[in-house]
């Protein structure tokens, strides 16, 4: 539920009871062919220490989610509050410092700078976020980069990793100042089965230390170890139930889209 609570600029802030809420989100692009709707008022609540799988076709709308949580777009209507944070009525300035302490992201492609050590890499989130002193950075990087499983690369730069210890470098990344959520979009997407199921291990312990992981994929096999799965089709979420109740279901998701638009 979303009270409100205290002043910015003269107006009342929302704070939510969840980590994550999403309240009657729509999101409209204007197109030469017409008004296209990506998200349908779309609500949605994630707490700490939840591994959320987000699931659903191409072009069902779930990038779009993401970009609403991480504030890389605004909705047309609706709100997106964030550890307590409207995150919609945020400044490009403030959305930077922001995303930068509350939220870490995983991309397929890694999108490790390749001029940069592993540890570097790792070290450029705190720099950026003035979090940490200069010299505990390394130290903290290097624990970071212990607990993925690839301290042994920290001073080898991205290149001659394999694409497995890379995903990894990435995570140690996003944790790099310790924000509560993790998110991740097609992070396996590059991977081989072994490798991705590694990955999705590091997710569960993260989750069960507290820490929320929101995941993207087109896996089914991987969307059913997270502990809730939201699916997504036509820009609306159909269920966002326990994994082996929504994949039940996920497979009548088109036909009770076009029963629901007779």
């Amino acid at each position: 539920m979303i009270r409100q609570n205290g002043r910015q600029n003269g107006s009342f802030q929302p704070v939510s009871d969840h980590l994550i809420e999403l309240r009657g989100v729509t999101k409209r692009y204007q197109s030469p062919a017409g008004e296209f709707l990506a998200l349908r008022g779309v609500d949605l609540t994630i707490d700490a220490g939840e591994f959320v799988a987000i699931v659903g076709k191409s072009g069902s709308g779930k990038s779009t989610l993401l970009n609403m949580i991480t504030g890389i777009d605004r909705p047309s209507e609706g709100s997106v509050i964030v550890k307590g944070t409207a995150v919609h009525r945020l400044s490009e300035s403030q959305m930077a410092v922001w995303r930068g302490r509350e939220l870490g992201i995983v991309f397929q492609f890694f999108q490790l700078i390749p001029t940069l050590t592993v540890a570097e890499n790792v070290v450029l989130p705190m720099e950026f976020a003035g979090l940490y002193a200069p010299r505990a950075r390394r130290e903290r990087a290097l624990h970071l980069l212990d607990m993925v499983g690839v301290a042994a690369q920290a001073d080898k730069l991205p290149s001659s990793l394999s694409g497995g210890q890379q995903q990894r470098v990435a995570i140690a990344r996003a944790l790099a100042n310790d924000p509560p959520i993790l998110i991740a979009d097609e992070p396996t997407g590059n991977l081989d089965s072994r490798t991705a199921d590694s990955v999705i291990d590091l997710f569960e312990r993260l989750a069960e230390d507290g820490k929320a992981i929101v995941m993207v994929t087109h896996d089914e096999d991987l969307a059913a170890r997270a502990t809730r799965a939201v699916t997504v089709a036509d820009g609306a979420i159909l269920h966002a139930q326990p994994y082996a109740f929504s994949a039940g279901l996920a497979y009548f998701a088109d036909a009770a889209l076009q029963e629901a638009a007779r």
